[in-house]
């Protein structure tokens, strides 16, 4: 087998082999630089993952290009392309297309967000706009981000594929978690969970979900029977919100032990539950000045059970509109927002802080200036940064 070679590609979406390996995805030999390793004899059931996501030290940007000065730059790797599974755009050509574009292009990976039926109405506050409003027009197209995934896989041979965030509380838990694991099976090890608790009361509601108050402590469960089902064989649980007799649990999941966990949310209960359950911490909307205050805490959280920072791996999500400013959930202009010299320092005040993936999405209703906004995001951001 030739040397691994040092790619440009963040430690959040590396994918390492650690086992000996006979024929892996095509995702994993074009992300580690292998040049060629098919070879006879029998697949290995397993892909056992390694370096940020569990806190190893592994040195995965040394290719990076370089600014004057020797000041390493942001590859495409390092960037995520949210597709926009509901709004104006959200049809299945689409979305299909901005994949696959995704994948050529040289993104790192791509999401999507979740939701499943919006009520015709509703009290709940939308948590990162000013007003409480949703974005987009509730009656807007609106497809189901599992489904999605697995499409998406099927038309797609490296780019990894995450939820940004998938709401646990949605799904029966051993159904969801089975699903993932599929999902990870047929992906060749490429997916990536991205959990959060939710927060529209109605929909939980029409989906007859658990008691909306108890949120947190049901992701914090079904996220347990997750790893459960991933790790394989015979699995049963017992906790406060869901409990099931033994079952098999065949294949586990490709990557081990589990496919990577981003936990989102700002709140102090989110940063807890990434110290017990994630590999990595998703924000979203938040300010510089915001970030920082909650790295402080989450520093302190991981010093309380003798870890650091630097075990987790952090990734971003942000609304892109380069041109035009707007206001954004916390009283400041929307990080992603505004002039392109404004845009431009968001992301490296991102990277500064830390962040070593950053999704982008443009949310509006006309496909010709979404790939406009992406395609400056591209030329004139990614490869400046």
């Amino acid at each position: 087998m030739p040397p691994i070679k040092p790619m440009c590609i963040p430690p959040s979406l590396t994918y390492v082999a650690v086992e000996a390996v006979s024929r892996p995805p095509p995702a994993l030999a074009e992300t580690l630089g292998v040049a060629n390793m098919a070879g006879s004899g029998p697949a290995r059931p397993s892909r056992t993952w390694e370096g940020a996501w569990l806190g190893a030290k592994v040195e995965t940007m040394t290719a990076c290009r370089r600014k004057p000065g020797g000041q390493k730059m942001a590859s495409l790797h390092s960037f995520g392309l949210d597709v926009g599974v509901y709004g104006p755009l959200a049809d299945a050509d689409t979305i299909l297309r901005l994949a696959q574009f995704a994948e050529r292009a040289g993104f790192g990976s791509i999401w999507l967000a979740d939701h499943v039926a919006f009520p015709v109405s509703f009290k709940s506050q939308y948590p990162y706009s000013p007003n409480g409003n949703f974005p987009t027009r509730l009656a807007d197209p609106l497809l189901e981000p599992v489904a999605t995934m697995g499409v998406l896989i099927g038309n797609t041979s490296r780019v990894r594929i995450g939820t940004a965030a998938l709401i646990m509380p949605y799904r029966n838990p051993v159904l969801l978690s089975r699903m993932l694991v599929t999902l990870d099976r047929f992906s060749g090890g490429r997916i990536i969970l991205g959990a959060g608790v939710g927060w529209l009361a109605e929909e939980f509601a029409a989906l007859n979900s658990h008691d909306f108050k108890q949120r947190g402590r049901v992701t914090d469960e079904y996220l347990e029977i997750f790893k459960a089902i991933c790790a394989g064989g015979e699995v049963a649980y017992r906790g406060e919100t869901y409990t099931f007799d033994p079952i098999f649990s065949s294949p586990g999941s490709m990557q081990r032990p589990h496919p990577p966990i981003l936990i989102a949310g700002l709140s102090n209960a989110a940063l807890r539950r990434v110290i017990r359950h994630g590999n990595g911490w998703l924000a979203v909307s938040a300010t510089a000045e915001q970030l920082r205050e909650r790295l402080a805490m989450l520093d302190r959280l991981a010093a309380e059970v003798g870890r650091q920072r630097q075990d987790f791996s952090l990734a971003y999500k942000i609304f892109l509109s380069i041109g035009e400013a707007k206001g954004g959930a916390f009283g400041a202009r929307e990080p992603g927002t505004g002039s392109l010299t404004e845009v431009r320092d968001d992301f490296k005040r991102l990277f500064d802080l830390g962040f070593a993936t950053i999704i982008v999405r443009h949310r509006g209703d006309k496909a010709a200036e979404q790939m406009h906004q992406i395609d400056r995001f591209i030329t004139e951001i990614a490869s400046k940064v």
